[in-house]
């Protein structure tokens, strides 16, 4: 459990940069935001760590790095910019159950009805916290946002999969680069050179960011993942707006609705129900199975002697 909460500060982190972004940033620039936060933070870890990349995880750093930040960004600034941030946050929330189900063909984790009615849980628990009657939709937008979530739950998946063999602190640095190099060109073109000018609040936002959302954040978020099964780390991606939601009621003076309490009590429920269920790996066939059902020929006087090899073992991939 202790390994649990201490990846569930990720995604409390993360719903810290709302406030963040509205409070300490420059208005109008959330490309330029997500490149700071992944660029120096990933530059800071790969200086301390002093390890790159070696043969094939050079690619594999790359493909990690767009999906999990690169990619992902520039898909959630899309959804946000077309999409009431309500509406973009729901569609968002279907993360958890993407990740079931790629967990299940990828690593073989068994897909169970909980896992299944949790994650529809989740969405309706966010829809409730964070939608807003009237929410205009937008097709783009709607994409934009699914695509997002789509590209992440794979990063998750295959940060699970493939096991490096560096050590984490390196492993997160090297895809903070490799995101933050491909945003940058993107942010450049769509938003222009930086400020020429920042205030003090600025540089404060940008170093928390940099320095807690992201280097410590991602570092704590891909512990998680060696530690726990993809699944159940996605699932804590839905505090995120819980986090979001209250900071806004108790820092900005924003409304709390009894729909947006019911909803925030629906996503905790959702997830506590995640993290208990246990992770049962596919069973695969055992070739002593067939000896085992055998029957077999009584001896006098003696006991019937137990199947050769004893207890068939279920034998399934690490989830």
């Amino acid at each position: 459990m202790g390994i649990v909460l201490v990846t569930a500060l990720t995604p409390a982190i993360w719903g810290t940069t709302y406030l963040v972004t509205t409070e300490l940033l420059p208005p109008g620039r959330p490309l330029l935001a997500a490149v700071i936060r992944a660029l120096p933070a990933g530059l800071l870890l790969v200086a301390i760590t002093r390890r790159l990349p070696k043969g094939i995880w050079w690619w594999r750093a790359l493909v990690l790095g767009a999906l999990n930040i690169g990619v992902f960004f520039a898909l959630l600034f899309v959804g946000a910019y077309r999409l009431p941030g309500g509406v973009a946050a729901t569609v968002g929330a279907v993360q958890p159950l993407l990740v079931a189900l790629l967990s299940a063909g990828l690593l073989g984790e068994r897909l169970t009805l909980r896992t299944t009615l949790a994650a529809v849980a989740g969405v309706a628990g966010v829809s409730l916290l964070v939608l807003r009657a009237g929410a205009r939709l937008d097709g783009l937008g709607v994409a934009a946002a699914l695509g997002g979530a789509a590209v992440m739950a794979a990063g998750v998946v295959l940060s699970k999969r493939w096991h490096s063999p560096a050590p984490l602190l390196a492993t997160t640095g090297w895809q903070l680069v490799a995101g933050g190099l491909l945003l940058l060109p993107v942010a450049f073109l769509i938003e222009g050179p930086p400020p020429a000018t920042l205030t003090a609040a600025n540089l404060a936002g940008y170093a928390y960011l940099t320095i807690i959302g992201s280097a410590l954040a991602y570092a704590l978020w891909f512990r998680g993942l060696r530690a726990l099964s993809a699944t159940k780390v996605t699932f804590l991606g839905l505090l995120s707006p819980v986090v979001a939601t209250t900071l806004g009621w108790l820092v900005l003076g924003q409304e709390l609705t009894a729909a947006q309490g019911l909803g925030a009590l629906v996503v905790l429920a959702a997830l506590v129900a995640a993290q208990l269920q246990p992770a049962r790996p596919r069973a695969l066939p055992d070739p002593q199975a067939g000896a085992a059902s055998e029957p077999q020929p009584a001896r006098p006087h003696t006991l019937p002697s137990p199947p050769p090899g004893g207890a068939p073992v279920p034998i399934g991939k690490e989830s």
